[in-house]
């Protein structure tokens, strides 16, 4: 009769706990919230004015480059053509896609927080069903020491080492279940949290996917309309000339566009700070992406004209890599190689990246060597996907094949 009284006492005091743990759990997350702020209010520490001066000096830059960059759109508007269209198409994809690469990255994050909320959830858990256990026979064993033990034992003053045993007995059971209770308080407070934590990031995957799904709608749609554009290019070409003249590489804009960079980042030292001069690591330099060469350097690409670099085979999507530390020294669409990418290794060194369907870096940015930096695709007018890569140094093209580690 004793252990069954005791049974439902202390699953009475569980029961208390269960009850009261969510008011215990808000008080909690209102803290955590307000600590949350707190922190979020804290003013970063101002600028140094080296700082200040040379992100003055970056933006100078690819506000020039901005220029640049416009300047060769509308000379292209003026010229009119089919190429007008398609680069505003293909610009418009490249933001798309880029988007898309963001929303990806972002339900990769969620998804890997939502992963370690669901283990800490479990341990939280387990850690409870302990406590619950642990606290219950505290119970129990209290229980049998005997309702009002302790007035008994303080009337019978005869007994006074017993009473002074049973006393000390229950002073360590009372301490002990206060822990108990206070630890399963807490657990209870933070699995409380968790469980709300868990419940907003699932929301946020599933606001996510949404985003993506549209995305990828547009994406496709865009991709559509493109294929249509080109059609009908091909339908009003007479001859291969004719689309050589519209869409073909224009080797003196971009030695043209090339020189004016060199002006724009002269700042750059012959040896950039921490890296091996580009010279040195001449065939040893990493792929930009794996792939079969499709055309070699000298000979003729699809538009019909001699290339000065080399076409790699790739899927739509592929990351493009930097092949060596540098700055990027041009991100925009040019007719003849669609969305390229221009890094800037010092000493004269440059490598360009064309044909990409995104481009994941900004004018001004540094870049490591394997460092994504776009995504292959087919802009500029070509009909399959593919990265058009070059290596120049001081405007003179080199043949990458050279320079890049032997293909394994």
């Amino acid at each position: 009769m004793c252990r069954s009284a005791a049974g439902k006492f202390a699953g009475a005091v569980v029961f208390a706990l269960a009850t009261i743990a969510p008011a215990i759990a808000q008080d909690g997350s209102t803290a955590a919230a307000v600590e949350s702020q707190a922190a979020t209010a804290a003013a970063p520490a101002p600028p140094s004015a080296e700082e200040r001066d040379a992100q003055q000096k970056l933006d100078a830059t690819r506000e020039e480059i901005r220029k640049l960059a416009e300047q060769r759109r509308l000379t292209e508007a003026e010229k009119g053509g089919v190429a007008v269209e398609l680069r505003d198409r293909e610009t418009r994809i490249a933001a798309i896609a880029r988007e898309l690469r963001q929303l990806d990255e972002r339900l990769a994050e969620q998804q890997r927080v939502l992963a370690e909320l669901t283990a800490r959830q479990r341990v939280l858990e387990d850690k409870l069903k302990t406590q619950r256990d642990a606290l219950a026979a505290l119970l129990r064993s209290a229980y049998a020491l005997g309702r009002h033990e302790e007035l008994k034992l303080i009337l019978q003053q005869n007994e006074v080492a017993t009473t002074s045993r049973v006393l000390a007995y229950h002073r360590y059971f009372q301490r002990a279940r206060m822990d108990r209770i206070g630890e399963l308080l807490a657990d209870l407070a933070d699995l409380a949290k968790v469980q709300q934590a868990i419940a907003a990031q699932v929301a946020d995957i599933t606001a996510t996917r949404d985003a993506r799904n549209a995305e990828t709608v547009r994406l496709d749609a865009e991709r559509s309309e493109r294929k249509s554009v080109l059609d009908a290019l091909d339908a009003s070409l007479r001859d291969q000339g004719a689309r050589l003249a519209a869409l073909g590489k224009d080797e003196a804009a971009l030695l043209q566009l090339l020189e004016r960079l060199r002006d724009v980042f002269a700042d750059i030292p012959k040896q950039l700070q921490a890296a091996e001069p580009f010279a040195a690591r001449r065939g040893r330099l990493p792929w930009p992406l794996a792939g079969k060469i499709e055309v070699g350097f000298g000979s003729s690409d699809d538009s019909g004209r001699a290339i000065s670099g080399i076409v790699v085979a790739a899927g739509t999507g592929a990351e493009v890599r930097a092949v060596s530390h540098g700055r990027v020294a041009y991100a925009d669409w040019l007719k003849g190689y669609g969305l390229i990418l221009i890094l800037d290794h010092g000493d004269g060194y440059m490598s360009l990246y064309g044909y990409n369907e995104s481009l994941l870096k900004d004018v001004g940015d540094w870049v490591d060597a394997g460092e994504p930096i776009a995504t292959a695709g087919s802009s500029g007018g070509r009909r399959h996907a593919g990265l058009y890569f070059e290596l120049r140094v001081r405007g003179k093209p080199l043949d990458p094949r050279g320079w890049l580690k032997p293909a394994s």
